[in-house]
């Protein structure tokens, strides 16, 4: 059956701000959906309250609503939309469900004659009430541990007597695991049942026996009207149960799973699929597998929507799930859709992988001090990571070396860990390192069967670690003169970097980049084509990967590259990585916009991320897309392979500008500011001496690189002080002291967690009031695009701060200032491109904070708040194209824009909530009000030093 043509119009819900559990895999989903609808014609309006989204800009829907997801919204869209036919509301995670779910219940849906598409009522229901879930199983002959639902603390612990412990508490209604907890003794169960009850938002948990050392999988699914489906992906996780999904190491297709085990398995997620309810698109299901020959089956849990796990197949197969979900959501079949990468054959064939693909998550425990590290069935990960190789054991190191943690894979760095009982200790209590404890233990000399026995991880995943060790220990027996190709090809092709290999035989990274040179060890690219090559793939998505050479009958050696290069004009354009806090998805939508500006320059357009979730990773942003680390090697060797006329850093936020100076250093043009001006602006010292020529005020300052230097500084300036580390992201390590202990422990603290690195101790202006203002310079023109006022006092990092776009409090005086001390740092720093600069005003004279000349937090705000492509302007003057003057500015703006921040504590629940100079944040949203007047505002105000800390 083609498409229902009585959809003309139709809403899709997004997900709000970007929690811990709720990321921008939404913002991906709700982007291809958006696209999708519009290819078919169809008029679509979009409610969604995160400015920072690509989904929320202008040119996806016909109609963006910058509003709270309530059912308040949504009455004042169907009023102002009379003429809506449908609200498809899978492509907005547990918030668009549960608006959705609201909706109906007050009968609003009803009232304006609008149709559910994409799921329907009863399949949320049946899903989400975990007692409704374990009926359904029952009834239909699929395995579910022993579970009995509670709605209050008496029943619980009568289940829990007939149990017996270790059991697992899972909260109804939740998202990312809120409120489930393993409980292994009884001294823990009636903390953890009062939390699960209370976090449900219908105060009712599920008891179950917990499944410890099963394995967990999930399949990837479609359905169209016709019951058609698909199977997308098979996703094992390395960790067995016991750690919530979202912060497993999974891996793609399912490594250790028995093609017996396979077909039953997915034979009872088609049953799972067709029995809770009528509907047509994506759904995510969770199995447990016993980890013995029988290999029992159990359900743990089905979604009816897009999730984290979606996208992420999505880019492991090339296979748009949210794309042709939303064109089944309108009526389509699925034999009637093509495959979008092929393009020849039909979207009812199934993916074939002949790769595998990696997730790792990525966690910023170091941003919420004395928080519980340990992983559990709540999920704590703020991003991922994905890498894509020929073999399990490259894609995993592609993955590692994607996570920007200072680690250039498994092993080979001197940073592993070497205490036999902490080791110990770090695999019975998983935590975020436990993708490296492994690889130490082996190291060390612990037995697979002993860290098989505490982790439960399978045999299979423990040997691929052990032949990596086995490599470095072979390796560690040359120098790099002596090492034989064989043995350089092979390490290559299983993931160790160059990085690693000068380890192992002792000399610089260079020498084993020109031994790979001299021996023909070449990087080469394939395609990511979701046939296994059966079919000619349309799509240019790219992994790199070695291969031994092939020799034809007339003798000629070779190895066969995918990629292609063409003679058009290219520019690269470097990603933001994983997502974490300080870095979200405000860089991703900068990217995306970079990548479309570029192309209406003329420009072919190459994108380089890891990060699954994003838009910039959707294959059909820019004309190349390159789904690899953003790590030295493997950027340069694309780059070397493309020769492009250059690269844009200032888009993709700290990830990118790390990688200015190697990128100078080896003479690739840098497109806008150059890496001198972005270095200038990092080293607080050097900048403050700018500042100090061109007569802008400061706090008084000073740098030291020990202790003893901080010390004496003190007695010059006056405490409190503010120390900040140079080169760091999200106001990292940043605290504000008041004596000279607390001086002392926190520079030493500092310097051993940031070796070398030179600290600036400022002054720290007490009371002062702290504004921020973005422009835009082609090294001529400043263009000033918005000045913010920032709600609660200097002192609270910039990204936790509640955000005024205009100013609300600014007299003339001090924004002429402002205006003024704007125009001259962007001229002094030779800023072509994008530039935030951070401003502290005390006693109406204005002090410079700092200037990063980049893409910030705030130009998505801006953008969104004023209704301008900012990001496009600013990449067309980086690329030279145009000058500042050639564009028209608009700053009207009836009332005010308020950026508020949002935080994901209830994830850290003994953590202290206070704010300060470090970032805490996960995401934000925007809000318009009218007049000052407003109450959200005038709570803000009366808020606005209730979180200041040191």
């Amino acid at each position: 059956m083609p498409k229902n043509e009585n959809l003309k119009k139709i809403l899709i819900i997004g997900s709000g701000p970007i929690i811990i559990g709720q990321a921008c895999e939404f913002d991906y989903a709700g982007a291809q959906a958006l696209k999708s609808l519009r290819e078919e014609g169809i008029e679509t309006v979009l409610i969604n309250s995160n400015p920072a989204t690509i989904m929320t800009d202008p040119s996806m829907a016909d109609h963006v609503y910058l509003k709270p997801l309530t059912t308040k919204s949504i009455v004042g869209i169907l009023k102002d939309h009379p003429d809506i036919d449908a609200v498809l509301p899978t492509m907005g995670g547990q918030t668009a469900l549960n608006l959705c779910i609201e909706a109906e219940e007050k009968g609003i849906w009803q009232d304006f004659n609008v149709k559910l598409i994409g799921v329907d009522i009863d399949a949320i229901n049946i899903t989400e009430d975990r007692e409704k879930f374990k009926q359904l199983m029952v009834r239909l002959g699929v395995g579910v541990a022993p579970a009995q639902t509670v709605t209050s603390f008496l029943k619980g612990k009568e289940v829990a007597q007939e149990f017996g412990f270790p059991l697992v508490i899972r909260a109804s209604f939740t998202l990312g695991g809120s409120g489930a907890s393993f409980v292994h003794s009884e001294e823990d169960f009636d903390e953890l049942l009062t939390a699960g009850l209370e976090a449900s938002p219908i105060h009712e948990v599920l008891i179950d026996k917990a499944l410890l050392g099963w394995k967990e999988y999930e399949l990837e699914l479609l359905r169209d009207k016709n019951d058609n489906v698909v199977i997308i992906c098979s996703i094992e996780n390395m960790d067995p149960m016991g750690i919530h999904t979202g912060d497993s190491i999974t891996v793609a297709p399912a490594m250790t799973l028995s093609d017996t085990c396979f077909q039953r398995m997915r034979d009872l997620a088609i049953k799972m699929m067709r029995n809770i309810g009528d509907f047509a698109g994506g759904c995510n299901v969770q199995f447990a597998v016993s980890p013995d020959e029988k290999e029992e089956i159990m359900a743990i849990e089905i979604n009816p929507r897009t999730s984290r796990s979606s996208a992420l197949a999505s880019k492991a197969t090339g296979y748009p799930i949210a794309k042709i979900a939303a064109k089944l959501a309108i009526g389509y079949h699925l034999d009637e859709l093509e495959n979008q990468i092929t393009k020849s054959t039909s979207a009812l064939f199934e993916p074939t992988l002949d790769y595998v693909i990696v997730k790792i998550p990525r966690w910023n425990f170091d941003k919420f001090e004395g928080s519980d590290r340990t992983l559990g069935l709540q999920m704590k990960s703020v991003g991922e990571v994905m890498g894509i190789g020929r073999s399990f054991q490259e894609a995993l190191h592609k993955a590692t070396q994607s996570l920007e943690i200072k680690r250039n894979g498994l092993g080979a760095d001197g940073k592993g860990y070497t205490n036999y009982d902490q080791i110990i200790d770090k695999l019975k209590n998983p935590s975020w390192d436990r993708v490296f404890v492994i690889y130490d233990a082996i190291q060390l000399g612990i037995t697979l069967s002993r860290i098989h026995e505490i982790t439960k991880i399978d045999m299979w995943f423990l040997k691929q670690y052990e032949e990596l060790y086995a490599l470095e220990v072979e390796i560690s027996k040359y120098r790099i003169d002596t090492l034989p190709k064989d043995l350089l090809l092979e390490a290559k092709q299983k993931g160790f970097a160059d990085r690693q290999i000068a380890y192992m035989v002792g000399c610089l990274e260079s020498q084993v980049y020109s031994r790979r040179e001299e021996l023909g060890v070449k990087r080469i690219y394939k395609l990511v084509d979701t046939c296994a090559a059966e079919f000619k793939a349309e799509t240019p998505y790219y992994y790199s990967t070695f291969e031994a050479e092939i020799q034809t009958k007339e003798g000629k050696r070779y190895v066969e590259n995918d990629s292609k290069v063409t003679d058009k004009k290219k520019i690269v354009v470097l990603g933001s990585g994983p997502n974490r806090i300080g870095q979200g998805i405000e860089f991703d939508y900068c990217c995306v916009h970079g990548v479309l500006a570029a192309n209406e320059c003329g420009y072919e357009t190459i994108m380089i991320n890891c990060n699954p979730e994003t838009v910039s990773t959707d294959f059909d942003v820019a004309d190349k897309l390159y789904f690899e680390p953003v790590f030295w090697e493997h950027i340069y060797d694309i780059i070397r392979h493309e020769k492009p006329e250059g690269v844009i850093v200032q888009l993709g936020g700290q990830t990118a500008l790390k990688l200015a100076e190697k990128l100078d250093r080896y003479g690739i043009k840098i497109m806008g500011t150059s890496y001198h001006s972005l270095d200038l602006a990092e080293d607080r010292g050097s900048f403050s001496k700018l500042l100090q020529k061109n007569d802008i005020p400061y706090p008084e300052f000073g740098v030291a690189e020990t202790a003893d230097e901080a010390l004496a500084l003190a007695d010059e300036l006056d405490f409190p002080i503010l120390v900040r580390p140079s080169y760091v992201l999200g106001g990292q390590g940043m605290k504000i002291v008041i004596n000279k202990k607390d001086l002392e422990e926190t520079v030493v603290d500092l310097l051993r967690k940031i070796p070398n690195n030179k600290l600036l101790l400022d002054h720290y202006l007490d009371g002062a009031i702290e504004a921020e203002a973005d422009a835009i310079c082609d090294g001529e023109t400043v263009q000033i695009i918005g000045i913010m006022e920032h709600i609660e006092p200097c002192g609270i990092h910039s990204g936790d701060s509640n955000a005024t776009l205009p100013p609300f409090n600014l007299g003339d005086l001090v924004m002429q200032q402002i205006v003024d001390h704007t125009k001259k740092i962007a001229l002094a720093l030779n800023t072509v491109g994008l530039i935030n600069i951070q401003f502290a005003i005390k006693d109406d004279k204005v002090f410079i904070i700092e200037a990063n000349p980049r893409a910030s937090r705030t130009v998505p705000f801006i953008a969104k708040a004023y209704g301008q492509p900012y990001v496009n302007y600013a990449t067309k003057v980086m690329l030279g194209e145009n000058k500042v003057t050639d564009f028209e500015y608009s700053t009207k703006l009836d009332g005010y824009a308020i950026k508020q921040p949002v935080f994901s504590f209830n994830k850290f629940p003994h953590v202290n909530k206070q704010l300060g100079p470090e970032m805490k944040s996960t995401g934000e949203s925007i809000l318009f009000i009218d007049s000052l007047k407003d109450d959200v505002f005038y709570e803000l105000y009366s808020r606005r030093k209730m979180y200041l800390t040191k």
